[in-house]
């Protein structure tokens, strides 16, 4: 028997941080899906500890403050690209006021430890929720571009055929013959 698994990497996180917080018997607070504050001090040994079971699912603490800028702009940038409210501002402008830091120095520190632009971490961003929009139907591509702040529904077009490869009506097309055989597998 097959098991296919689909599954939010932030609601897992989230459960294996806490279950390791609750085994070492420390009181946390959320403050969003990558920041957790430790309301007591943790001895170097524990922090070590936990440190070593959490890289067992992958999860590294952020312990320089390069590294905790890095996160706190893709945070940023997610919370931006998700969120429909910020469609009409340039995403350079919020990111310089919610960090307090000028877009250039944002830009150069992501791009020198990443070794990918900022620009095009956003673009991606934007191109993966344009496939989750496209994909629920409930938007017209015109809608997506408009939702994204795009310029034009070109734009969009141009971007989600450089980055996936495929133009908009093509994936979904791919998308749901995909979803129609894995629906027929598994149902008989």
């Amino acid at each position: 028997m097959k098991l296919v698994l689909g599954y939010q990497v932030d609601v897992l996180a989230k459960k294996v941080v806490e279950k390791e917080l609750t085994k070492i018997g420390v009181s946390y607070k959320y403050h969003n899906s990558s920041q957790i504050e430790l309301l007591e001090e943790l001895p170097c040994p524990v922090f070590q500890k936990l440190k070593r079971n959490l890289e067992e699912y992958g999860i590294h603490i952020k312990e320089t403050q390069q590294e905790q800028l890095i996160q706190k702009i893709k945070d940023t940038v997610s919370e931006i690209v998700h969120d429909d409210h910020y469609y009409s501002f340039k995403i350079s402008s919020i990111l310089s006021d919610k960090l307090n830091l000028s877009y250039g120095y944002i830009a150069s520190t992501f791009s020198e430890h990443t070794l990918n632009t900022l620009e095009n971490y956003i673009m991606l961003q934007k191109i993966e929720r344009a496939k989750v929009m496209i994909l629920s139907d409930e938007y017209s591509l015109t809608e997506i571009a408009y939702k994204l702040n795009y310029s034009s529904v070109g734009h969009l077009s141009n971007q989600f055929k450089k980055i996936t490869g495929l133009t908009s009506t093509s994936f979904l097309r791919i998308m749901r013959r995909r979803n129609l055989l894995y629906n027929k597998i598994n149902n008989g």
